[in-house]
């Protein structure tokens, strides 16, 4: 019966953890950190020893190649992990991650996070879910830049970067993503960021105001192709010059 007691308790502490709920406390294993806007979180070529968890902030990923090219990888927020390929056997970092705005982030070493996913089954799953949506966009952003204009790139990483999809409507992108930063992250010039973003406002699909907003309409740019989004480009331009939002 007593036995039978501990397994019950056992049992009833295991369903009440909560994944982020232990992720957000400091404990054995585990420190939480605030880092200020452009600070460095690890560097590509650093030991790796830890994964860290983003509970406020966005995180630039990059690498730079041999020869000096650096190129943006990935942009990530709220509830995403970074720094787990030191539990697939790396001994170094192969990215660098820096803070694009002011972020607070748990270190959690390697050791307890092995720890964790062997004792917390939704800590796992936490985790794994993580991994697997983070797989299935690194592989929309490999077909996105094989086959997609620079124009539909910027759209769709303006969308992601507003969580599309994710709530009702897209929300206002509070950090300060430069032009610069948007043609790292979809392999073109300044310029042709400045163009698009400056097609895109008049057309009513996003909106500047202190903080860049994107609408659900931007979508349309995604979607369409070239010949259909010429078409709506001419209607789009006579919508916006009579005061008319498309």
């Amino acid at each position: 019966m007593i036995r039978e007691g501990k397994t019950v308790l056992s049992n009833t502490n295991r369903a009440s953890f909560d994944p982020r709920a232990f992720l957000a406390k400091v404990g054995e294993g585990k420190t939480i950190s605030k880092y200020r806007k452009d600070q460095i979180v690890f560097s590509q070529g650093a030991v790796a020893d830890a994964v860290f968890y983003i509970q406020n902030g966005k995180i630039k990923l990059t690498v730079v190649s041999e020869r000096g090219k650096e190129a943006v990888v990935g942009v990530l927020g709220p509830g995403h992990f970074i720094g787990e390929g030191c539990l697939n056997g790396h001994p170094l970092r192969v990215t660098t991650a820096t803070a694009i705005e002011e972020c607070l982030i748990t270190l959690i070493t390697k050791a307890a996070m092995i720890a964790t996913m062997h004792d917390e089954p939704k800590f796992s799953e936490l985790f794994m879910a993580d991994l697997l949506s983070r797989n299935s966009r690194i592989e929309e952003d490999l077909i996105d830049q094989l086959f997609n204009s620079s124009e539909k790139r910027l759209a769709r990483v303006l969308l992601l970067l507003a969580n599309f999809g994710k709530e009702d409507a897209p929300e206002p992108i509070i950090g300060k993503f430069s032009q610069e930063l948007l043609a790292e992250m979809i392999g073109t010039t300044r310029s042709r960021v400045s163009y698009f973003m400056n097609k895109f406002r008049k057309l009513g699909y996003i909106k500047y105001n202190g903080k860049l907003e994107i609408h659900t309409s931007l979508l349309n740019v995604v979607l369409y192709d070239k010949s259909e989004m010429r078409t709506r480009d001419g209607a789009g331009r006579q919508a916006v010059s009579s005061d008319k939002v498309v």
